[in-house]
């Protein structure tokens, strides 16, 4: 569909979950590093939280996003009729 107030609707739901996916890739990639210290205070599998993070967490939790993020790209496609053909 070529339809200007879709391609607007399209793109602003799409900068929002960008945005979105951006908030939380920075969470993960900076914040929880940060607070590594503070977060080896609790523990997850028997070792400390900040250390788990820094070592596993964290990549666990990107390619969690990335599933979630396509996942949500092609709800907002198949809603606004830019989604591909055949899927």
């Amino acid at each position: 569909m070529n339809d200007p107030s879709q391609r607007v609707v399209h793109w602003q739901r799409t900068k929002s979950l960008m945005i979105t996916t951006l908030i939380l890739w920075f969470i993960f990639s900076f914040a929880i590093h940060w607070f590594a210290g503070a977060l080896n205070a609790l523990s997850f599998l028997g070792f400390p939280l900040g250390y788990y993070m820094a070592a596993q967490g964290s990549e666990v939790v990107f390619v969690i996003l990335i599933f979630w993020f396509a996942q949500k790209q092609h709800k907002i496609d198949e809603q606004t009729g830019f989604a591909e053909e055949g899927n």
